[in-house]
């Protein structure tokens, strides 16, 4: 665990100094603090922008954050993207313990990507799925076709991709002449896939959705809504997924010692003359 309060920034990193006025830093991490529709207003400003780029999106919880404290490479990663939300009760109690003012809404990818599909849906445009396994994958795809008949289904590629892989799937993601890209490997892996290979991809959005696929084949099952309301969707997960035990039993308490003491170091600055 590192011994800074705060996690350290890598010395190319310069995310901090310029973001935008509506996020937080939550363990060095630029977290955009709106609710579910300014989320989907700034991801569709992001899809017209001229001229047109592949903008990393993600979404970060406990884990996450944890992650990008031990390694600062991907600490590097999350600060280089276009937009990070909060994902999870933890992340959002982490920015009102350190700045005294709580994330405005759970931002998580699992809700956002599927209103996305809905709001979106007469504008004629087209995804790619990327990650789970190839047989998986070819099931989140044909559920996505039953579920957003208004999208158009690009293409899709499993996850498992060797070293030679990579520019091949680019290439096909690209070809395929989608607007949108689902990532769905795992954090921290999508993450460092879709920062890594951003400057060759086409598609203007590119969004990391963790599990997301696995909801949609059925391997999960969303909490109930007022296990979500009251924050304890993690210990749903848990129950069904023990072997991430590790992670929330573990990780948890470490998470809230990080952010003890980002706020410790927040407020020493303060004081200081």
């Amino acid at each position: 665990m590192s011994s800074r309060p705060d996690c350290a920034l890598p010395a190319q990193a310069t995310a901090l100094a310029t973001t935008p006025r509506d996020t937080l830093s939550v363990l060095g991490v630029p977290v955009t603090d709106v609710n579910m529709e300014h989320a989907l207003s700034l991801l569709h400003g992001l899809l017209q922008q001229q001229p047109p780029r592949a903008h990393g999106v993600y979404f970060v919880n406990t884990h996450t954050l944890n992650t990008a404290c031990d390694e600062p490479d991907y600490l590097g990663v999350l600060q280089a993207a276009d937009r990070v939300f909060g994902d999870g009760t933890g992340v959002r109690w982490a920015a009102r313990m350190i700045h005294g003012a709580r994330l405005k809404d759970n931002v998580n990818g699992t809700d956002l990507v599927p209103l996305m599909f809905s709001r979106w849906a007469d504008r004629g445009l087209r995804y790619y799925l990327l990650g789970n396994t190839p047989e998986r994958i070819e099931q989140a795809a044909a559920y996505a076709q039953r579920a957003f008949p208004g999208w158009t289904l690009a293409g899709c590629h499993h996850g498992y991709l060797g070293a030679d892989d990579h520019a091949g799937v680019v290439e096909k993601i690209n070809a395929s002449g989608a607007h949108l890209l689902l990532v769905g490997m795992g954090n921290p892996k999508q993450e460092r896939w879709i920062h890594n290979h951003r400057a060759q991809l086409t598609v203007p959005l590119c969004l990391a959705t963790g599990g997301l696929f696995d909801y949609w084949v059925g391997d999960l099952v969303r909490a109930p809504q007022w296990v979500r309301r009251l924050g304890f969707e993690w210990l749903s997960l848990l129950i069904r997924q023990p072997h991430k035990a590790r992670r929330y039993l573990l990780g948890n308490p470490l998470f809230l010692l990080r952010v003890a003491r980002s706020r410790l170091f927040r407020q020493d600055k303060k004081t200081r003359p």
